[in-house]
């Protein structure tokens, strides 16, 4: 039993475990919680997505669909290893399990088998899905399980709990087969595992790379934009009156620009057209 994680611990748990993780929307205040309680939390539940692709499969966890709005779950792990995170509090991944399982993962024992759905799951368990068919051909790369250990693990150490504590959707509620490809068994003695260590440590940060000069002209939209703005507003080159925001502007030219005086260039080197050198020295995080 613990308290839920505020939205910065459950970063920081993912991050200390040595996860990539990209802070998807508003996540922070995503949640479900005017239908129901948040907590006391138990457990990690594990899911698949039954979809493919990383970027319409976050989508379709951050939103949900009809009848089943989202979140449906706290993160979502890529094949890549990648996860993504869509929800802080209560969310729709878990639905009415087994109250002889909960039991099972408070007392952290073996568990016995599913045969009731009497018990809301949404509010005692984080969730965490992973973009697979669940067709049992779809493959798991071996980074994509990795990430599935480590962001286990993760939440496990900071509520300090043991690996018994992690269950597969499939574990909770009669009927369900997901995780499908790979089994909870395996899964937890490799989380056990992994907690008998010290973790990871942070993975060194990553920054986008250079996406060439034609990629800044008038009406180009991308999220790689606001981020390059908020590094030239850091170093005190902004000059935003509104922004930064996706979308390439005048602004963000005359920002760019001011960068590159910085840097010690001038006349046409000086025109606010990012160029590999300058944009390397400046670190755009992805």
């Amino acid at each position: 039993m613990a308290t839920p994680l505020s939205a910065s611990r459950f970063l920081s748990a993912l991050r200390d475990e040595g996860l990539i993780v990209v802070e998807h929307r508003s996540w922070r205040t995503h949640n479900r919680n005017h239908k129901g309680p948040w907590g006391p939390t138990h457990g990690v539940m594990i899911h698949h997505t039954v979809s493919s692709g990383t970027h319409s499969s976050v989508d379709l966890c951050y939103d949900g669909y009809a009848g089943l709005p989202g979140p449906l779950g706290h993160g979502v792990i890529a094949k890549d290893g990648t996860v993504y995170l869509i929800g802080n509090g209560r969310a729709n991944h878990a639905g009415l399990g087994d109250d002889d399982v909960l039991r099972a993962v408070i007392a952290e024992r073996e568990l016995p088998r599913d045969n009731e759905a009497n018990t809301d799951g949404n509010r005692h368990f984080y969730g965490f899905e992973c973009i697979n068919l669940g067709n049992g051909e779809d493959p798991w790369p071996a980074a994509q399980l990795t990430a599935v250990e480590r962001a286990a693990a993760g939440i496990c150490r900071a509520h300090g709990w043991n690996q018994r504590s992690v269950i597969g959707h499939l574990e909770w509620q009669p009927g369900k087969v997901d995780p499908r490809g790979f089994t909870m068994d395996a899964m937890r003695e490799r989380i056990g595992r992994r907690l008998g260590r010290a973790p990871d440590g942070p993975p060194p940060p990553r920054y986008e790379p250079y996406p060439g000069a034609s990629f800044f002209q008038v009406g180009r939209n991308s999220p790689v934009v606001t981020a390059m703005g908020r590094r030239l507003v850091a170093e005190g080159c902004g000059r935003y009156e509104i922004g930064p925001g996706p979308r390439w502007t005048e602004a963000d030219r005359k920002s760019y620009a001011a960068w590159q005086r910085k840097l010690g260039y001038s006349g046409a080197d000086a025109d606010g057209i990012p160029g590999r050198t300058s944009w390397d020295r400046l670190r755009v995080p992805r």
